[in-house]
């Protein structure tokens, strides 16, 4: 494989946190969704959840019109979820090993261990001509795993990557690029995610070779509170080139 150019898909999750907070459509997550991709960034990323507390299961539907860039769409495979996919039929189906109660994501799968779950989860969604990606911690054996369940790509989960960063470690980057590198030799391709940040987002480029998609949301909205959304996703681009 050789170096591609790494796209920014922006999750959204948080424009839908805020709307709900008040009842009505304000911020308009479509609108949101449009000018994200107006100005540069390459993807949107969702994740719905069981309870809906943030993206709704019909806001997925809503926005397959809108995402003419990479669409995106994250979230444990149970049947709901499955169904949903299905129907929208995204760029990309991610898939994330939560607990129904999980606050956030918090761990890659056991690849090993729901092998063959993950493998007829994923053959289906191939025959609906849907990429698949499956989100691991850095570790090789997880990386080997996710080769033999037939996925198109991983996600690296990067929380722990960013929090060794964040205390002056540029070491916690190490199984990060061993992990990348084993992923390329195994013709997987590599997506990453989790509290990358402005902050972190190009030192971890410069270091995974042939990241694919970096998904990124709640720094990215955040930052955006104070520098303004078309700003902080054009810094992101820089960062990424």
């Amino acid at each position: 494989m050789t170096q591609n150019h790494c796209k920014l898909s922006v999750n959204i999750n948080k424009i839908a946190t805020l709307r709900n907070s008040r009842g009505g459509n304000v911020p308009d997550l479509l609108k949101v969704a449009a000018d994200i991709q107006k100005f540069g960034a390459q993807g949107i990323t969702i994740h719905p959840r069981p309870d809906e507390r943030h993206i709704r299961y019909q806001d997925a539907r809503d926005l397959k019109s809108i995402v003419y860039t990479e669409y995106n769409i994250e979230g444990n495979p149970e049947k709901k979820f499955i169904d949903l996919v299905l129907e929208v039929k995204p760029t990309q189906v991610t898939l994330v090993p939560d607990s129904i109660d999980a606050l956030t994501s918090n761990a890659g799968w056991d690849t090993v261990k729901y092998q063959d779950f993950l493998k007829e989860v994923i053959q289906e969604f191939h025959r609906n001509n849907i990429r698949t990606s499956i989100f691991v911690d850095p570790v090789l054996s997880m990386i080997e795993g996710a080769k033999a369940t037939g996925t198109d790509r991983i996600e690296l989960y990067t929380e722990a990557f960013a929090h060794e960063y964040g205390l002056g470690n540029e070491n916690g980057i190490l199984p990060y690029t061993a992990s990348a590198i084993l992923a390329d030799e195994l013709d997987l391709g590599i997506n990453a995610g989790h509290d990358l940040s402005l902050d972190n987002i190009q030192f971890f480029n410069q270091n995974i070779p042939n990241l694919m998609e970096v998904s990124i949301g709640h720094a990215l909205i955040s930052e955006s509170l104070y520098l303004g959304l078309e700003n902080v996703v054009n810094m992101y681009l820089q960062k990424l080139k």
